[in-house]
């Protein structure tokens, strides 16, 4: 009887491991700098391949994942049938960690507000028919910073940044407001400076010409950081209310919401009015619930009687 000599088994190659996560509880191994340089640049080590002497990460692996990401082994990188893969890098990564990093780190209590702005838009109107020639035309962005301005001036740990590594709240006495802008490359916050300094064109005209530089992606790395509060609005596409991300290290942020005419009851029968909300998100460590209600009825007070923004008190 001839046996056959059994078929030798394939070899079998185990598939490549991807490198998950820490937990929580876990601590990556790396040097002090190592740690030091990663929390000054806002990355969390656990998601960070080391590869040192037993996974060890190293200034270069940080360096690598700040400009690329993590790596991603091929088998997961391949393009799924009917889909594309992403790489998340450059400035869109550099947004994602910042947002993670503030939300990760600044716990968010967010105000919702109404604001009647039918005399607001009646004034933008009549101003911009009498000056937009020769001083440019006005939007609803200078209105609502000249508001601004008037409320941190009466309270002044909204125009503030907390460094809550060493437990400091640096209160700013210049204005500093931050414009989120959307550009081709992604969301960038230009500033401009000093907005107490400046009349409504004067600041018409800055944001305009930092939104323009941010879109052409010419704006200087001066203009787009040292805000000291931050007003983000999505224009017309904006929804009835928002729950903004504050820009990190700052302690508040001003969400502007679409207009729209709504029937509001005067007393005695429902007149339309042009009505506009507002979402004020505040960093709940510093600012209590209190202060931070106080502050979006002094803005709504503001823009629903416009001619406080122009008296002296």
């Amino acid at each position: 009887v001839v046996v056959d000599a059994p078929t030798p088994l394939a070899a079998h190659t185990p598939p490549p491991v991807v490198k998950q996560p820490l937990g929580a509880g876990e601590k990556p191994l790396a040097a002090p700098s190592v740690r030091q340089a990663a929390q000054d640049a806002g990355i969390d080590l656990r998601l960070v391949q080391g590869t040192g002497p037993a996974n060890r990460i190293t200034h270069e692996d940080l360096e690598g994942y700040i400009a690329h990401g993590p790596s991603v082994n091929e088998s997961t990188a391949k393009r799924a049938e009917g889909g594309t893969d992403i790489k998340v890098k450059g400035m869109r990564r550099m947004i994602a960690d910042k947002m993670a990093l503030s939300k990760a780190r600044i716990p968010h209590i967010t105000v919702v507000e109404e604001i009647d702005v039918t005399d607001l838009e009646t004034l933008r109107t009549q101003l911009n028919t009498s000056h937009a020639q020769d001083k440019g035309k006005l939007t609803i962005l200078p209105f609502v910073m000249a508001a601004i301005v008037k409320g941190v001036a009466e309270q002044p740990g909204m125009n503030a940044t907390y460094d809550d590594e060493v437990g400091i709240i640096h209160q700013s006495h210049p204005v500093h407001i931050g414009i989120a802008a959307q550009t081709p490359n992604g969301l960038t916050v230009p500033v401009v400076r000093h907005a107490e300094a400046a009349n409504l064109w004067a600041t018409a005209a800055e944001v305009a010409r930092l939104s323009a530089a941010a879109r052409e992606g010419k704006a200087k790395r001066d203009e787009l950081s040292g805000s000291t509060i931050t007003i983000t609005s999505l224009g017309p596409l904006g929804a009835i209310a928002t729950t903004p991300i504050i820009n990190h290290p700052e302690v508040a942020i001003v969400g502007v919401n679409k207009m729209a005419i709504r029937p509001m009851w005067d007393g005695s029968a429902f007149q339309p009015r042009k009505m506009m909300n507002i979402s004020c998100s505040f960093d709940h460590r510093v600012i209590d619930g209190w202060d931070a209600a106080v502050f979006v009825q002094r803005l709504k007070t503001l823009l629903e009687t416009p001619a406080l923004l122009f008296i002296e008190v």
